[in-house]
């Protein structure tokens, strides 16, 4: 029967629990259905330092809550999923994005609204790191350069998306998560003269945050130029002063040299080479600003290369990653499955899923290569949220034995 619980189904000591422990006045259907719905909003409603966590429950993996801010498709969800999260909360309000978040994570309840307008108390559960990838664009070299040719205001000043950072603060003002976990563009730190960052980590500060940056490029953990700023904050209350947190950033395998042959297929479709007229077009474009000393043009590559970094504009020709194909005429583009590859989106990612055959494209070849070029990349997050929790395992260890414990991973 509809909604329905099948009582008969449960052991015979947890029958005879129900049957004693069932109060006058409502059927013992009802009942385990009250009991479930409790059981569902407790998990929800305590983060991981609320509750009183021996060292014990905490070796392996912290049982932690996060939330997905500007989730893209799931960059932050891979990572902090591999490093023992939960995600509680999702939001991304491109409906192409969440499309494919979705398909992916089997997660329907994705807020797809004005994140502007939400009521945080209300609509956010408690959690232990609140993630956020915010908008770059009002911030990048492009996006400002962009900006600034039609007479637009960037940053801040831009009324779509400069301002949503402060919307993060809103949340954080709301929900007071233990840690804060942002990524942003490389240019966010120069954007202004500075005047934006310093905005920022006042913002930060002044809440009592400790707060970390780097800026950690992905060529070394996939083959791309990837320059982004990681900013990781703890919560002074919890952690202590900045001598007291033991956290550092990942330090990259610079001996490693990851090229493109990891990642291109030995036989894509014809499809993805580049019309005679569009890479005339190409050639012509580079030619022209060479000779007007500017360094504006395509990025011609070979397997053994590492690319440029991929953007959300790589839908319209593919310029900045070329690839050269020996028996065709002109180069050709990425494939979508490449550029999802290139981003780090693997088939150990899609497994933890329930892909077998790695993530699906459920968009088309447009909007996947817009997702890719604003995604961040899962490998490097994953090694930052895995610092997060011996962070985290530290502090609560500390918390629950007055420092004379010390959880090692």
């Amino acid at each position: 029967m509809k909604n329905n619980i099948l009582i008969r189904d449960l052991d015979k000591k947890d029958l005879n629990w129900i049957k004693k422990t069932t109060p006058e006045g409502i059927s013992q259907n009802e009942y385990v259905k009250n009991i479930l719905k409790k059981a569902h909003e407790d998990e929800f409603k305590y983060t991981l330092f609320d509750n009183p966590i021996t060292p014990k429950s905490i070796f392996g993996k912290l049982p932690f809550k996060f939330i997905d801010l500007f989730a893209g498709i799931g960059g932050f969800r891979c990572a902090l999923t591999v490093a023992g999260g939960k995600c509680v909360f999702t939001s991304e309000w491109d409906k192409y994005a969440a499309i494919t978040y979705k398909s992916w994570y089997g997660d329907e309840d994705v807020y797809s609204g004005d994140i502007r307008e939400i009521d945080a108390k209300k609509m956010i559960p408690n959690h232990d790191i609140l993630c956020a990838g915010f908008p770059c664009q009002p911030f990048s070299l492009a996006g400002v350069s962009k900006k600034n040719s039609l007479g637009r205001a960037h940053g801040f000043k831009d009324d779509k998306q400069g301002n949503l950072f402060f919307k993060i603060m809103d949340i954080v003002d709301a929900k007071r998560p233990p840690v804060l976990f942002l990524e942003n563009v490389k240019n966010l730190r120069s954007h202004d003269k500075g005047n934006t960052w310093n905005v920022i980590q006042n913002e930060l500060e002044s809440r009592d945050y400790i707060v970390f940056t780097k800026i950690l490029d992905a060529r070394y953990w996939v083959p791309q130029h990837r320059e982004r700023i990681f900013i990781v904050c703890f919560d002074k209350a919890i952690f202590g002063d900045k001598s007291e947190i033991n956290f550092e950033f990942p330090e990259p395998n610079k001996s490693k040299k990851i090229t493109l042959k990891s990642i291109l297929l030995s036989n894509p479709n014809e499809k993805y080479m580049l019309s005679d007229k569009l890479w005339k077009y190409l050639q012509a474009y580079a030619q022209k600003h060479r000779e007007k000393g500017n360094g504006f043009g395509f990025g011609l590559n070979n397997e053994d290369d590492v690319a440029r970094t991929m953007s959300a504009r790589y839908h319209k020709d593919g310029s900045e990653i070329l690839i050269q194909h020996k028996e065709w005429r002109n180069p050709r583009r990425l494939t979508p499955f490449e550029a999802m590859h290139l981003m780090g989106y693997t088939d150990d990612y899609a497994n933890l899923f329930g892909h077998k055959e790695g993530f699906p494209q459920v968009v088309s070849d447009t909007q996947a290569y817009r997702q890719f070029g604003n995604s961040v990349v899962p490998k490097i997050v994953e090694d930052i949220a895995k610092k997060i929790v011996d962070t985290m395992a530290e502090a609560i260890t500390n918390k629950n034995s007055g420092g004379l414990i010390r959880s090692k991973f």
